[in-house]
């Protein structure tokens, strides 16, 4: 989806959908009470390696003020964690896509409900070395570095490209089990799951996609928006040209207002119906909602708009009874 189209829907539509109404995996360990530190049991958390620092975050700050509760977040990526979510093995999925129509079956399937919720931006970053002379690249331009057949093999064959930059291309990009590869292939070659095959799969380990392209003179990666903030002083993120003919940033601002277009989108959170009735994973969602904007600008996300963040706090309610 478009950043445009993206924007539309947050403004038209409710940002938590709610599942099949069934059974989830919350852990049985029930709480003493409504918070304070009088909380108590186990929450699983795995999924998307893009939202998982930033639940980690939310996690520590909730279990300061909680120390009884036990708050694992795994890093399976978006399509991995789906396949434990799914089958009643962890209380929440991150996701940096929407839930898939088969995924959605295999959680039917299971019994399991669920509810779609939105927790922060990203800007999903083009990343280059800083000796690349190319600052903005079209989504034509990066479609033929990333094309299925006969991608470009050096900078100087991507046409309108910064033409004496003679260099071999050096991609760096993470698995097919990643979220971010579904939009990021979605978004620029048309089709989600479809790219070159001729990349360094990185898996769920952006860490090796920030070394790979700062250790080639022609790497080109893509990871969300927190990666490149944290690895900054060695690369160079580049503007992309919108479908206006403008070439954009990826920051706080243009991700917000939709002109980061098409690689701004929504970060989520999968919550099963069956662990909201838990007390202790309803109150950390809650506070997750209600902390997740000052925690996020502080590990490098981008933070919901106050339409954003009302429709997610009234959809956890409405999920959670």
């Amino acid at each position: 989806m478009s950043s445009s189209k993206w924007l539309v829907a947050v403004a038209s539509a409710a940002v938590l959908a709610v599942g099949v109404a069934a059974c989830g995996s919350s852990d049985d360990s029930t709480s003493t009470g409504g918070g304070g530190g009088n909380l108590s049991g186990s929450i699983r958390i795995d999924g998307s390696s893009t939202v998982g620092p930033l639940t980690q975050a939310v996690a520590e700050e909730f279990n300061r003020e909680n120390p009884g509760v036990n708050v694992t977040v795994g890093q399976s990526g978006t399509g991995g964690g789906f396949e434990k979510f799914c089958v009643g093995e962890t209380d929440i999925n991150d996701a940096s896509r929407q839930i898939e129509p088969d995924e959605a079956a295999a959680c039917k399937k299971e019994g399991i409900g669920y509810g779609e919720t939105t927790v922060a931006n990203d800007a999903l970053t083009v990343v280059l070395n800083p000796a690349n002379p190319n600052d903005c690249l079209s989504v034509e331009q990066l479609a033929q570095i990333w094309s299925p057949k006969s991608p470009a093999s050096n900078w100087s064959e991507v046409k309108g490209a910064e033409g004496s930059f003679d260099s071999e291309i050096q991609r760096f990009g993470p698995g097919a089990t990643s979220g971010t590869f579904d939009y990021f292939t979605d978004a620029i070659n048309g089709e989600e799951g479809v790219q070159t095959k001729d990349y360094n799969n990185v898996g769920e380990d952006d860490n090796q996609t920030v070394t790979g392209v700062e250790g080639s003179e022609g790497g080109i990666g893509y990871f969300g928006y927190s990666y490149f903030q944290e690895n900054s002083e060695g690369l160079k993120a580049a503007e992309v040209k919108n479908e206006s003919g403008q070439c954009v940033a990826p920051e706080e601002k243009t991700v917000q207002d939709g002109s980061y277009d098409p690689l701004g989108r929504e970060l989520f959170i999968y919550p099963s119906d069956k662990a909201l009735k838990n007390p202790t994973v309803k109150a950390f969602v809650d506070y997750y909602i209600d902390n997740v904007n000052s925690i996020a600008t502080s590990v490098g996300f981008i933070p919901m708009t106050e339409t954003q963040l009302e429709k997610a706090k009234s959809g956890v309610a409405k999920l959670a009874g």
